[in-house]
């Protein structure tokens, strides 16, 4: 299972910051603050709020690290217009494939191990992916 945690943490960290960088290319530094819906924020908030009272240290700067992966979808898709240029494929291709990055993420992210047929998804999901950017 740890290489399969590998290549999702990398994968996941690629396209927070994916998204971050989109978004302040299209809108600007106040892009969270413009462009985030307020639910979201307010989860973010939370998230972070329960980190601090934790105790522990804080797992990042960037609010975006703290949103959930339906979020980031969510984010996308409320701000199409800066991403079109990158997935050419459309909205319909990227939410189908980041439907089934969350789905695959749950049982990695929390140690359970995959099933075989769900190793071939989960690598046919990442190559899905990076073709969606092609």
């Amino acid at each position: 299972m740890a290489e399969h945690y590998e290549v999702f943490y990398c994968l996941e960290k690629s396209i927070r910051r994916q998204v971050m960088l989109l978004m302040k290319e299209k809108y600007g530094e106040s892009w969270w603050v413009e462009k985030i819906e307020e639910e979201v924020k307010k989860n973010v908030e939370k998230n972070i709020q329960r980190e601090e009272d934790s105790g522990f240290t804080i797992r990042s700067e960037e609010k975006i690290d703290y949103t959930t992966f339906g979020e980031l979808t969510q984010i996308a898709i409320k701000n199409w217009e800066a991403f079109d240029n990158l997935f050419k494929r459309g909205q319909r291709a990227f939410q189908k494939i980041m439907t089934n990055l969350n789905q695959l993420r749950g049982p990695i992210a929390h140690c359970c191990p995959l099933a075989e047929d769900e190793v071939v998804r989960l690598e046919l999901t990442v190559k899905d992916w990076f073709r969606l950017m092609e």
